[in-house]
Protein backbone atom coordinates (compact mmCIF):
# COMPACT_ATOMS: atom_id res chain seq x y z
CA UNK A 1 0.00 0.00 0.00
CA UNK A 2 1.33 3.16 -0.80
CA UNK A 3 2.39 5.99 1.68
CA UNK A 4 -0.62 8.43 -0.16
CA UNK A 5 -3.16 5.54 0.84
CA UNK A 6 -2.11 5.02 3.78
CA UNK A 7 -2.69 9.13 4.56
CA UNK A 8 -5.93 9.09 3.27
CA UNK A 9 -6.82 6.58 5.15
CA UNK A 10 -5.56 7.83 8.48
CA UNK A 11 -7.16 10.94 7.54
CA UNK A 12 -10.55 8.82 6.87
CA UNK A 13 -10.09 7.59 10.06
CA UNK A 14 -10.24 10.83 12.04
CA UNK A 15 -13.02 12.28 9.97
CA UNK A 16 -14.99 9.34 11.05
CA UNK A 17 -14.22 9.42 14.33
CA UNK A 18 -15.34 13.04 14.21
CA UNK A 19 -18.52 12.12 12.56
CA UNK A 20 -19.52 9.19 14.97
CA UNK A 21 -19.41 11.68 17.14
CA UNK A 22 -22.00 14.32 15.86
CA UNK A 23 -23.80 12.10 13.95
CA UNK A 24 -23.98 10.21 17.58
CA UNK A 25 -23.59 7.03 15.49
CA UNK A 26 -21.85 4.08 18.20
CA UNK A 27 -20.93 1.91 15.78
CA UNK A 28 -19.16 4.46 13.49
CA UNK A 29 -17.56 5.76 16.46
CA UNK A 30 -16.85 2.32 17.90
CA UNK A 31 -15.33 1.32 14.34
CA UNK A 32 -12.44 3.87 15.08
CA UNK A 33 -10.70 2.13 17.89
CA UNK A 34 -8.60 -1.43 18.62
CA UNK A 35 -9.36 -2.93 21.33
CA UNK A 36 -6.21 -2.46 23.41
CA UNK A 37 -6.71 1.47 23.50
CA UNK A 38 -5.36 4.19 25.49
CA UNK A 39 -7.08 7.09 26.62
CA UNK A 40 -5.54 9.97 28.29
CA UNK A 41 -6.05 14.35 28.58
CA UNK A 42 -10.76 13.52 28.34
CA UNK A 43 -10.53 15.15 31.87
CA UNK A 44 -8.76 13.18 35.34
CA UNK A 45 -9.37 10.14 34.50
CA UNK A 46 -7.71 8.03 31.64
CA UNK A 47 -8.96 4.78 30.35
CA UNK A 48 -7.76 1.74 29.09
CA UNK A 49 -9.55 -0.60 27.00
CA UNK A 50 -12.35 0.21 23.63
CA UNK A 51 -15.52 -0.27 26.32
CA UNK A 52 -14.61 2.28 28.67
CA UNK A 53 -14.39 4.70 26.37
CA UNK A 54 -17.28 4.04 24.65
CA UNK A 55 -19.01 3.82 27.82
CA UNK A 56 -17.77 6.98 28.99
CA UNK A 57 -18.14 9.12 25.37
CA UNK A 58 -21.92 7.90 24.91
CA UNK A 59 -23.07 8.92 28.61
CA UNK A 60 -21.16 12.06 28.29
CA UNK A 61 -22.98 13.04 24.80
CA UNK A 62 -25.91 13.27 26.77
CA UNK A 63 -25.41 16.35 28.89
CA UNK A 64 -24.99 17.67 24.92
CA UNK A 65 -27.11 18.68 22.08
CA UNK A 66 -25.86 19.26 18.90
CA UNK A 67 -21.83 19.20 18.19
CA UNK A 68 -19.27 19.51 15.46
CA UNK A 69 -16.13 18.35 15.48
CA UNK A 70 -13.64 20.38 13.18
CA UNK A 71 -10.24 19.49 12.19
CA UNK A 72 -7.68 21.12 10.70
CA UNK A 73 -5.19 19.53 8.20
CA UNK A 74 -3.28 16.08 9.34
CA UNK A 75 0.53 15.80 10.16
CA UNK A 76 1.30 12.00 9.72
CA UNK A 77 4.28 9.94 10.63
CA UNK A 78 4.24 6.39 9.21
CA UNK A 79 6.34 3.39 9.60
CA UNK A 80 5.30 0.77 8.29
CA UNK A 81 1.88 -0.35 10.00
CA UNK A 82 1.91 1.96 13.04
CA UNK A 83 1.43 5.69 12.44
CA UNK A 84 1.20 8.60 15.20
CA UNK A 85 -1.03 11.36 13.87
CA UNK A 86 -1.73 15.27 14.71
CA UNK A 87 -5.22 17.19 13.85
CA UNK A 88 -6.13 20.58 16.08
CA UNK A 89 -9.63 20.22 16.81
CA UNK A 90 -12.11 22.61 17.49
CA UNK A 91 -15.17 21.41 19.09
CA UNK A 92 -18.29 23.07 19.39
CA UNK A 93 -21.33 21.58 22.00
CA UNK A 94 -24.83 22.52 22.41
CA UNK A 95 -25.06 22.01 26.34
CA UNK A 96 -28.25 21.03 27.83
CA UNK A 97 -29.45 21.93 31.10
CA UNK A 98 -26.43 24.22 32.24
CA UNK A 99 -26.52 28.02 32.95
CA UNK A 100 -24.17 28.38 29.68
CA UNK A 101 -25.70 27.30 26.20
CA UNK A 102 -22.39 26.64 24.61
CA UNK A 103 -18.92 25.39 25.24
CA UNK A 104 -15.98 25.68 22.56
CA UNK A 105 -12.85 23.68 23.30
CA UNK A 106 -9.78 24.17 21.17
CA UNK A 107 -6.91 21.49 21.31
CA UNK A 108 -4.84 18.74 19.67
CA UNK A 109 -5.72 15.61 19.09
CA UNK A 110 -2.37 13.32 19.27
CA UNK A 111 -3.41 9.69 18.52
CA UNK A 112 -1.28 6.33 17.18
CA UNK A 113 -2.70 3.64 14.95
CA UNK A 114 -2.33 0.80 13.97
CA UNK A 115 -3.37 -1.10 10.59
CA UNK A 116 -4.83 -4.45 11.70
CA UNK A 117 -6.19 -6.87 8.85
CA UNK A 118 -4.90 -3.81 6.21
CA UNK A 119 -7.49 -1.49 8.53
CA UNK A 120 -6.23 1.64 10.44
CA UNK A 121 -7.24 1.59 14.18
CA UNK A 122 -6.71 4.62 17.08
CA UNK A 123 -4.59 2.54 19.56
CA UNK A 124 -3.79 5.58 21.54
CA UNK A 125 -5.64 9.25 21.87
CA UNK A 126 -4.43 12.41 23.58
CA UNK A 127 -6.01 15.25 23.88
CA UNK A 128 -3.83 18.56 24.31
CA UNK A 129 -6.37 21.43 25.24
CA UNK A 130 -5.59 24.46 23.88
CA UNK A 131 -8.52 26.39 25.42
CA UNK A 132 -12.13 26.95 25.77
CA UNK A 133 -14.87 29.09 26.31
CA UNK A 134 -18.26 28.46 27.47
CA UNK A 135 -21.41 31.20 26.58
Amino acid sequence: MSSEHDRTALQDLMLRYAAGVDERDYDLYASCFAEQLEVVGFGEKSFNSKEAWLDYVWTALKGYGETQHMLGPQLATIEGDTAQTRNDVQAFHSLLDQEAQHFILWATYKTEMKKFGGAWKITRHELVVRGTQSQ
